[in-house]
Order: structure tokens, then sequence, then C-alpha cells
């Protein structure tokens, strides 16, 4: 199965590595999207929005060039209703982590395609149970700054994994692009 040629609205190594894994060629895109979570706004609905707008963003700079899908992704941690995006300092980060000791919180991943100005999105809804994590173990993880630039502060694919009891669900979509959902996509511009 020969998947398309596509742009990535991304500049996520992890979905680059995602997409490479599944044979995807791309080129990346740069965009500038606002990620803020409105207020009201379910977690779900949150990630189709800024998936769409990522993408939509990538059609919009690359509208003039070769005719290929461009695909935009987004990820959220949500615990108790709360989205918990990337942290903004150590303390917001040590916060997060505490949230999640001991509890099952979902990671939603919304991948977006956008295809002639039309933009199709699939909703990968995961589960992860984390173990209990004392002060030593959460000021550990912190210090390696792994969870910095992650939502919900931690990197299911590193060293969080020793933190992690269970996984329910795709790994690929935890880690910030479900690749079952991408490839359904992308068959349809075969």
């Amino acid at each position: 199965m020969i998947l398309p040629k596509v742009y990535l609205a991304s500049t996520s190594p992890r979905r680059r590595e995602l997409l490479a894994q599944i044979g995807v060629e791309f080129d990346v895109v740069t965009i500038d999207v606002d990620e803020s979570h409105h207020a009201g706004e379910t977690a779900q609905a949150y990630v189709q929005r800024v998936a769409s707008e990522k993408a939509l963003a990538g059609w919009r700079n690359k509208i003039d060039k070769e005719p290929r899908p461009v695909i935009g992704a987004d990820t959220a941690v949500v615990i108790e209703g709360q989205v918990l995006g990337k942290p903004r300092d150590d303390n917001d980060a040590k916060a997060m982590l505490s949230l999640l000791s001991g509890q099952t919180h979902q990671v939603m991943s919304c991948v977006a395609v956008v295809s002639n100005g039309d933009v199709t999105t699939k909703t990968n809804i995961s589960e992860v149970t984390f173990s209990t994590l004392d002060h030593d173990m959460i000021a550990w993880y912190i210090a390696t700054e792994e969870g910095k630039d992650k939502a919900g502060s931690y990197a299911v694919q590193g060293l969080a994994a020793m933190l992690i009891e269970h996984i329910s669900g795709s790994y690929s979509g935890i880690m910030g692009l479900p690749l079952q959902e991408t490839s359904q996509l992308l068959l349809q511009y075969q």
C-alpha cells in the first residue's frame, strides 16, 4: 500500500518519526496557530479544532505549490475533564505530574487532513495509567527536561515509560499522531 506524499503542518520530531514509520513521504510546513483552549470547549472539540486549524494553515501556506494533502495534528492529556497542555515551567510540570500520579487519564489525538480546502478529521482516545509518583521521582523526571514541551509534561516514548503502569489504546496516538487513523485518512488520496 502506497500512501500519498503530503505536507506536514508540524515541527514535532515525533510526528515526523511516526509518518516515516509508515512510509509516508512529506515536507514540513511552518505554521503559526493559537493552541489556546477555549472556555467551555470539550477536550475532544479542542483537539479537533486545533488539528484542523493547523492543517488549514498549512494548506494556505502551500496552496500555490505542488497540490497534495496537508496533515495537522493535536494531542491533549485529559484528567477529570481538565485539559493539560504543555507545562509553562517546572512548577507547572510538577503540578501536572502530581495530578497524574496513581491515576488513569485520557490522551486525545486528532489528525486532520486538508485537500482542496476540505478538512477531514479522525480522533483517537487512549488511556494511560501512571504509577504513584513520589516527590523524588517527579523531581528527577522534571530535571531530565524530557516533558518540557509535551502535553501533560511527559513523553510516553522516553523515560516516562518508567512512570506508566498501563496503556489502553494507540501508542502512536499517545505519542502525538495516531497512525491507524492517519493511514485511513490518507488512503482516500491514493
